[in-house]
C-alpha cells in the first residue's frame, strides 16, 4: 500500500509545538484574513483543516506515549502541557472561527453540500455551548480525567512470585481450577480496594466540576449540556430511556436462561463472583495465540480474505510502528484506535494476554483502522471526525465478520465453535451492561449533590435490573457496589457508551446481510465507512444495508436472531 502524507500548504513542514506563541500566528492569520469570494472561503477551510489536523494529531501522540507507559512522568508531563497550556488558548480561537465562518456571507452555497450541512451544523452547536469561563474548567477536567488511567495501570497482583497486570489476572478467571480463580479474585478484589475511596473521589470531583460547566453554558445538567457536545442530532434521551427499558425486557431474560444453563453445568446453585467466566463443562480458555505478533499476523490473514485492502491497512500500520498490543507494566487499562488525521494512519493500543477477548478487541480496533483508511482523503477534517455510532459500527461490525474465520486461530472445529459461540453470547451479555452504564450516567448527571453511598445503592439497583440474580455476592458486596469504576469511560469520555448498543444492533444487521451475500455487505459496509461524517447517522446505516433503529421491535427481531445462530452451534 503506497500512502503519501499530504503536503502542508499552511503550516511550516518542520513545526515542533512546544510553546503556544509557535501556533498563535496561524490563529491569528485565519481570524484576521479577508475572504472575498467562494474560492478564498475553500482555502480558508482547507487551512483551518489542516492546522485542525496538525494540532490534533500532536495531542494523539502525547496522549498515545502516555498511556503505553505512564510511570514516565516525562510523557505525562508532556500531555499534561498540551491539555493545560495549549488548549485552553486554542477554545477562544475556534469560537472566534466559528463565528468568522457562520457570518460569512459564501457560507450559505456551502450548505447545499450534505456533507458541508453536517459540518456547519456541528459548527452552529459549539458556537451556542461555549463559554469563556468553561475554557480553564475544560482543561482542568481533561487533566482529571487522565487520572483513571494512572490509578488503573498502578494496578497488579501477585501470581506465582511475580507481579501481573490486572488484565492478565482476569484471564486467569477462566481457568479451571476453582482454587485458582477464588485466589486471583481475591487477590484482584484486595487490590481494587486499595484504590476504591481514590476513585470515587475522583468522580466526585469530575462530576462536580462537569455539572459546572453545563450550568455555565446555561444548561439544567451535565447531561443535557453533553447530549448537545456530542452533536446527538438523529436521537434524544428519551429515545435512550427506550432502549434501557427494552433490554431490560427483552435482552436481560435471554441473558438469565444462558447463565442458568452455564449454571447447571457447573453442578452449583449460584455462581461466585470468580465463576462467571470458566467454562462449565471444564474445559480450559480459549487460547488462540502466544504474543501479540503471532495476533497480528492472524489478523491480517482473515483481514486479507475479507478484503485485499483489509489487510494492507494493518500491513501499513505495523510497517510504521503504530501498534502496540501486549499487556506490560505501567500500561494504562484498556485498547484504543487512534485516528491521526494529517498522516492518515491510525494507531492501535491494546493490552493482549493470549485471551479470546484480545483477538475480538484486535478485530474490532481494526474495524476502527479500516475506517480511519477509508476516509482518510476526505477533503476536510471535520469530515473525519466521527460520531461514535458510526465509528463503533465499524468495529462491531469487524467482530462479527471474521467470525467465520477465526479457523487462523483455531484448527478444531471444536474450539473454532466455542469462540463463535462465546462470541454471541457476549453480544447479548453486553447490551444489558451498556445499557446499565448509560442509565447511571443519566442517574448521576441529573442528581449531580448526590453522596458516594447514594450513587452505591443506585448501582445496585442497576445491578437488580439489569443482573440475573445468579451471582451470590457474600463477602464481596463492594465489589459490586463499585463495579463501575472499572469503567473507563465513565471517568475518561462520560456519555460515551450507549453507542456501543446501538452500533451492536448496527453490527448484527451488517453481519445478518453477510450471510445471505457476503461479498455485497462488505461493498455496503466499505461504501459506508467511506462516507466519514459527511451524511446523517441513518443515511450511513442505509448505506450499510442496515437500519439506524434501536426500538425494542428491532431489538426483539435481532435477539431472536442471535438465538438462532446460537442454536446452530449447539454440538
Amino acid at each position: 500500500m503506497e500512502l503519501k502524507k499530504q503536503a502542508r500548504t499552511f503550516l511550516s513542514e518542520g513545526l515542533v509545538i512546544d510553546t503556544w506563541e509557535t501556533i498563535k500566528a496561524y490563529f491569528i492569520d485565519l481570524s484576521e484574513r479577508d475572504i472575498q469570494s467562494a474560492a478564498d472561503l475553500e482555502k480558508w477551510l482547507q487551512d483551518r483543516s489542516e492546522l485542525d489536523a496538525v494540532l490534533e494529531e500532536d495531542a494523539a501522540w502525547r496522549y498515545i506515549r502516555m498511556t503505553i507507559d505512564t510511570r514516565d512522568e516525562a510523557l505525562s508531563d508532556a500531555y499534561t502541557f498540551f491539555v493545560t497550556k495549549i488548549q485552553p488558548e486554542l477554545a477562544p480561537f475556534d469560537d472566534l472561527l466559528n463565528r468568522k465562518l457562520v457570518e460569512c456571507p459564501f457560507t450559505a452555497a456551502l450548505k447545499s453540500d450534505p456533507a458541508y450541512a453536517i459540518y456547519f451544523k456541528s459548527v452552529e452547536t459549539a458556537l451556542e455551548i461555549f463559554r469563556e469561563e468553561n475554557i480553564a474548567l475544560d482543561a482542568e477536567l481533561n487533566e482529571k480525567s487522565q487520572l483513571f488511567g494512572s490509578i488503573s495501570a498502578a494496578q497488579s497482583i501477585d501470581y506465582e512470585g511475580t507481579q501481573i497486570t490486572m488484565q492478565k489476572a482476569a484471564a486467569l478467571l477462566k481457568e479451571t481450577d476453582e482454587s485458582l480463580r477464588k485466589s486471583v479474585f481475591e487477590k484482584m478484589a484486595h487490590r481494587r480496594r486499595e484504590d476504591t475511596q481514590k476513585l470515587h473521589d475522583l468522580f466526585s470531583e469530575l462530576v462536580e466540576k462537569r455539572h459546572q460547566l453545563s450550568v455555565n453554558a446555561g444548561f439544567k445538567n451535565f447531561r443535557d449540556y453533553k447530549f448537545k457536545a456530542l452533536n446527538r442530532f438523529d436521537y434524544t434521551k428519551e429515545d435512550c430511556f427506550d432502549f434501557h427499558q427494552s433490554v431490560k425486557a427483552l435482552i436481560v431474560p435471554i441473558v438469565r436462561e444462558i447463565q442458568a444453563e452455564r449454571l447447571s453445568k457447573l453442578g452449583k446453585t449460584a455462581f461466585k463472583p470468580w465463576d462467571t467466566e470458566v467454562d462449565p463443562e471444564g474445559k480450559s480458555p480459549l487460547k488462540p495465540f502466544e504474543t501479540g505478533d503471532e495476533m497480528l499476523t492472524g489478523t491480517i490473514k482473515m483481514f486479507h480474505q475479507i478484503d485485499a485492502y483489509f489487510g494492507e491497512c494493518l500491513e501499513k500500520m505495523d510497517e510504521m510502528g503504530h501498534l502496540d498490543l501486549d499487556s506490560k507494566a505501567g500500561k494504562a487499562p484498556g485498547g484504543y484506535n487512534y485516528p491521526l488525521y494529517e498522516i492518515g494512519v491510525p494507531f492501535i493500543f491494546m493490552n493482549a494476554v493470549g485471551a479470546q477477548r484480545d483477538l475480538v478487541t484486535m478485530v474490532h480496533e481494526g474495524g476502527h483502522a479500516v475506517h480511519s483508511f477509508l476516509s482518510r482523503d476526505l477533503a476536510l477534517t471535520g469530515f473525519k471526525n466521527l460520531p461514535s455510532e458510526v465509528a463503533e459500527l465499524a468495529s462491531m461490525s469487524m467482530e462479527l465478520l471474521t467470525m467465520h474465520l477465526w479457523s487462523a486461530f483455531y484448527t478444531s472445529d471444536e474450539q473454532l465453535n466455542r469462540a463463535k459461540k462465546e462470541q454471541l453470547e457476549t453480544v447479548l451479555k453486553i447490551l444489558p451492561w451498556i445499557a446499565q452504564v448509560d442509565e447511571f450516567q443519566h442517574w448521576v448527571y441529573e442528581n449531580p449533590g448526590h453522596q458516594i453511598s447514594d450513587r452505591d445503592r443506585q448501582w445496585l439497583k442497576l445491578c437488580t435490573e439489569y443482573g440475573t440474580g445468579l451471582t451470590d455476592w457474600t463477602g464481596f458486596e463492594d465489589q459490586l457496589a463499585t463495579s463501575w469504576q472499572r469503567q473507563m469511560h465513565l471517568f475518561e469520555v462520560p456519555f460515551y457508551y450507549i453507542e456501543y448498543g446501538i452500533a451492536q444492533l448496527g453490527a448484527l444487521g451488517v453481519w445478518k446481510n453477510s450471510l445471505s451475500d457476503f461479498g455485497k455487505a462488505i461493498e455496503q459496509y466499505k461504501a459506508a465507512l467511506a462516507l466519514g461524517y459527511t451524511r446523517s447517522i441513518p443515511e450511513i446505516y442505509k448505506t450499510a444495508g442496515i437500519k439506524f433503529d434501536f426500538t425494542s421491535d428491532y431489538l426483539k427481531e435481532l435477539a431472536q436472531f442471535v438465538r438462532d445462530e446460537l442454536q446452530k452451534l449447539k454440538p
